[in-house]
């Protein structure tokens, strides 16, 4: 069996579901919130009906809403609410809990400085994860192209192009890609115990040296690979051979394909317009 720890398939349309099938895959949809996704729950609850429904075929993973970006004032019913939603969805079967590029690339409180993922308001909600040994996917920070100019050689630049929001080179008020991820690094350091999968190979894919000095430094952080293959390639072979031939109990796969339209929904158009 393969196992896809990364993905976001929101349907069961046949041709999906024989694809997955015939290639063997078990396919980990991933849910999570931004400022753009209000209604996330809604996606989570689809991921996990098809979980019910299709367990030879996919698993989830939920997430928590975001805190209050204006005073600390609400952080104890944010807190609670958050933990309580988590314990609803593993007591409903999801396997892991998604943290997004929110913290640091998006947040911002009244007085313009950024939430980022070691903010104390979160600290309760991770202390609560390790306790109960929920594992965590977290998209902390982004390729360091995006604070590159466009012209630089780099596989994301296409992506940054069609995505100007998430490209940060030259925007104020933001942190830089190296003070992201050492307020990752921090959280990491403040909650030991707790497993910590870095989405896109913690997003220090340009460097597998980067990657391989936090798995020494941290014994419970691991990464997953998903949309990041073309950063390999960039490096030098025989490095980045010997990096996963070291950590592979440590590296999950994962592609990170998304399906932004349901087939059914598509395939129910074409019907329509012919």
């Amino acid at each position: 069996m393969i196992i896809d720890a990364h993905v976001h398939f929101p349907d069961d349309h046949p041709d999906l579901l024989q694809m997955l099938g015939k290639l063997d895959i078990l396919a980990l949809n991933i849910s999570f919130a931004n400022q753009s996704k209000p209604h996330w729950r809604d996606e989570a609850d689809r991921y996990r009906d098809l979980a019910k429904q299709y367990p030879q075929h996919f698993r989830w993973c939920t997430t928590f809403g975001l805190p209050p970006t204006g005073t600390n004032s609400g952080d104890a019913r944010y807190v609670d609410r958050a933990i309580s939603g988590l314990d609803k969805d593993f007591a409903d079967g999801a396997i892991g809990v998604k943290v997004w590029k929110s913290y640091g690339m998006e947040l911002k409180r009244a007085d313009g400085s950024p939430i980022m993922v070691d903010d104390r308001v979160l600290a309760p909600i991770f202390e609560h994860m390790q306790a109960k040994g929920y594992p965590v996917l977290m998209h902390i920070g982004d390729p360091l192209a995006a604070w590159m100019p466009l012209d630089h050689p780099s596989p994301h630049q296409t992506y940054y192009r069609e995505n100007p929001d998430w490209h940060m080179a030259g925007k104020a008020g933001f942190p830089t890609h190296a003070e992201i991820i050492a307020a990752r690094d921090r959280m990491l350091a403040n909650h030991p115990g707790l497993t910590v999968i870095g989405a896109h190979l913690g997003s220090l894919e340009h460097d597998v040296d980067e990657v391989a000095a936090r798995l020494d430094r941290f014994p419970d952080f691991n990464v997953d690979i998903s949309a990041r293959l073309a950063d390999m390639i960039m490096q030098k072979s025989a490095k980045v051979r010997a990096f996963f031939e070291r950590y592979q109990d440590r590296i999950l796969y994962g592609t990170d394909i998304v399906l932004r339209e349901r087939l059914s929904d598509w395939s129910d158009a074409v019907r329509t317009e012919t």
